[in-house]
């Protein structure tokens, strides 16, 4: 770059924020006007809410002056028909209070002001608040009462059901989005949320879908909900992934969900399924008594961490010597699932850590439990999956990213799985 087109980039810059600025003069005029402390900026009716009423309205006669052609109290062209035709008040919720608008109709109705647009009754960015504090677990009477107390403003129980019930839109956009043709682990898995169905509380089950990407990054694929879970449902489930783009998934990993391996392997019959680990060791010391939960622990370690499937065997049978007599159902339910169990250990410990757990959905579910608990059942399907959407889309702006040891990771499933791994 030359040193005079950078000079010219700077000035550029210099004039553009000189632009942006408030001139002095009118920011004494301001004070002038019987500036006293804090609140005669920032308090009701306060400079602030009517500087920014002021600058709405006088945006709005911008606006009608250059559909019409004509500012006002300027002679109307010969041959204009349209002209000004009164103007209609409308209150506006903003950040700062309500802000009176004043918006200016035209005779023939072609007029669309663009900063205050039809039937909108917020200010930018007024409803992506209400959105937030619902999607951190904020019931509506606190939305009330937090509202009232920082703003000044009444929002009531309609208004906050049908800012968040816009969000059903945009949950249905993500919900039907193209999905990547390609990810190298699929985790699944299942949260139980209390809803009223005709009238009675049911828990029921909503399922979250987790890929994993080519270059190590994790996305939200999508949520289903069902009473029940079966390879039907299942089978549904993967076909609407298949819809969507997905032509190839390498390994699924989930945790005990029924009728999930079947329905893999009609969708996706390339793709390995891999139980999850860390609830099958959860499950395994549920009955354990404390005192003995690690020791437990640790000889259930030695068969997940071998070196291979035969040894993991050997190690299994060592633990079955040494806690059958009073854990019998533990060496049962290994053997039982051992084919789910084994996988992962023909793969390399860089793979390994990547497929032998859930705990990639874990982290999702942790967070929406701690919204669900202060919201106690929630009156239907679409209300739950509306606020989980919520939850997730704030949860993706500090959760997905890869991993700084990825590229050892990457480099493994290039390896192991040769052409599917995508280039």
């Amino acid at each position: 770059m030359s040193t005079s087109h950078a000079q010219q980039l700077v000035e550029q810059t210099m004039t553009e924020k000189k632009r942006r600025e408030l001139p002095v003069e009118a920011i004494d005029q301001i004070l002038k006007a019987g500036y006293t402390g804090p609140d005669d900026f920032t308090g009701p009716n306060g400079f602030l809410q009517q500087l920014v009423a002021a600058v709405v309205n006088r945006a709005l006669n911008s606006e009608i002056d250059h559909h019409l052609g004509y500012a006002k109290g300027e002679a109307v062209p010969t041959d204009q028909t349209n002209r000004r035709n009164g103007h209609t008040p409308k209150t506006l919720r903003g950040d700062l209070g309500p802000v009176e608008a004043v918006i200016p109709r035209d005779r023939e109705s072609t007029f669309e002001p663009q900063l205050v647009k039809k039937h909108q009754r917020s200010m930018a960015g007024f409803d992506g608040k209400i959105l937030a504090m619902y999607a951190r677990g904020m019931s509506t009477r606190d939305i009330q009462d937090h509202m009232q107390e920082i703003y000044g403003l009444d929002v009531s129980p309609q208004l906050v059901s049908d800012i968040t019930a816009a969000v059903c839109e945009d949950l249905h956009t993500w919900h039907s989005r193209a999905l990547e043709p390609v990810y190298l682990v699929v985790y699944l898995d299942a949260l139980v949320v209390k809803i009223r169905d005709k009238g009675v509380v049911a828990n029921k089950s909503i399922y979250l879908v987790v890929g994993l990407l080519p270059d190590g990054s994790k996305d939200i694929l999508g949520m289903w909900i069902a009473a029940t879970e079966g390879a039907k449902f299942w089978l549904s489930v993967l076909s609407e992934l298949r819809q969507r783009g997905v032509r190839d998934i390498m390994v699924l990993c989930a945790d005990g969900l029924k009728g999930l391996p079947e329905a893999a392997e009609a969708s996706f019959p390339k793709a390995i399924f891999q139980t999850c680990i860390v609830h099958m060791v959860r499950s395994s010391t549920r009955f354990v008594p404390w005192k003995l939960r690690k020791a437990v622990c640790a000889d259930l370690r030695a068969i997940y961490t071998a070196a291979n499937a035969k040894d993991a065997l050997l190690a299994l049978e060592a633990f079955e010597a040494v806690w059958s007599s009073q854990f019998p159902m533990i060496g049962k339910a290994w053997r039982a699932r051992w084919t789910e169990i084994s996988p992962f250990l023909e793969f390399p410990p860089e793979i390994r850590r990547a497929i032998y757990t859930t705990n990639a959905i874990e982290v999702l579910n942790r967070q929406l439990r701690k919204v669900l608990k202060t919201k106690g059942a929630l009156p239907d399907d679409d209300a739950a999956l509306k606020l989980i959407f919520l939850v997730l889309r704030n949860a993706k702006k500090s959760w997905g990213h890869s991993s700084k040891d990825w590229t050892a990771s990457g480099a493994q499933f290039a390896i192991f799985f040769g052409d599917r791994f995508p280039q």
